[in-house]
C-alpha cells in the first residue's frame, strides 16, 4: 500500500469511508433496476429474495447476491412508511378454517383484504371451504369433483399433493365424508386414558388405571 492510502485509512471516522475508489462509481447491471427496488422498499417489501424474483421477471440476469447487497448496503438505512402490519400465516390460517358465519366482522374484513391481494389465497379458500361443506353435510359423492379441480391448480402445489394423496385410499375417505360413524368418541377415550395414565406418573399399573377408568 502506498503512504496515502494508509494515511485515508487511519483518518477515516467510518467504515464506509475506507471503500472509496474507482470501482464504487463503476456501473453494474443493476443500476437500470434500482429505482424499482427503491419503489418497492418504500411500499413495503424488504424481502431481498421476494426482490430479485422480481426483477428477475422483468429481464435482470445475474444473481442474488447483488440484490442482497444492495439491500443490506443501502436500502437498510432508508426509512420506510409506516403502515399496518401484514396478518401472520396463522392467522390467515385460522379465518380460513373458521366457518364464515362464525368469523368476527372484524376478521371478515382482514380476511377480504388478504384475499384481495393474493389470488391464490382466494382460490385457496374456496377450496378449503368446498372440502368443509362436503365434510359437514356428509357428500362424499362429491370428493373425486373435488379432487379433480384440486389437482388442476397450478399455483397451489401443496393442495394438489393433498388431493392426489386422497386417492391412495378414496374407499374409505369417500366412507368418511359420507357415513354418519366416526371414531371420535373413541378418541375421546383414549385422550382421557392417556391423561389419566400421565397424573399417576406411574405410580401404579394397569388394574388402578382399569379403576379409575371406570369408576369415572
Amino acid at each position: 500500500m502506498t503512504l496515502n492510502t494508509i494515511l485515508r485509512f487511519s483518518r477515516a471516522t467510518t467504515p464506509e469511508e475506507m471503500f472509496t475508489g474507482q470501482w464504487q462509481s463503476r456501473a453494474t447491471r443493476l443500476d437500470a433496476y434500482k429505482p424499482y427496488l427503491d419503489q418497492r422498499w418504500q411500499e413495503g417489501c424488504t424481502n431481498a429474495w421476494k426482490l430479485w424474483e422480481e426483477i428477475k421477471e422483468q429481464g435482470y440476469p445475474r444473481g442474488y447476491a447483488s440484490v442482497r447487497d444492495y439491500v443490506s448496503r443501502t436500502l437498510r438505512g432508508k426509512p420506510q412508511p409506516i403502515g399496518p402490519r401484514p396478518p401472520s400465516a396463522r392467522a390467515v390460517t385460522r379465518w380460513i378454517l373458521t366457518h364464515p358465519d362464525a368469523l368476527p366482522e372484524s376478521d371478515q374484513i382482514q380476511l377480504k383484504v388478504a384475499l384481495a391481494n393474493c389470488p391464490e389465497l382466494t382460490a385457496l379458500a374456496e377450496h378449503v371451504r368446498s372440502f368443509a361443506h362436503m365434510l359437514t353435510h356428509l357428500q362424499g359423492d362429491r370428493l373425486p369433483e373435488w379432487i379433480e379441480a384440486a389437482s388442476a391448480t397450478t399455483e397451489l402445489p401443496s393442495l394438489r399433493h393433498f388431493a392426489q394423496h386422497l386417492l391412495r385410499d378414496l374407499d374409505a375417505v369417500t366412507a368418511g365424508l359420507t357415513l354418519s360413524w366416526n371414531s371420535g368418541v373413541v378418541e375421546g377415550h383414549v385422550n382421557r386414558i392417556k391423561m389419566l395414565k400421565r397424573q399417576m406418573f406411574g405410580r401404579a399399573g394397569f388394574e388402578l388405571l382399569r379403576k379409575r377408568v371406570l369408576l369415572a
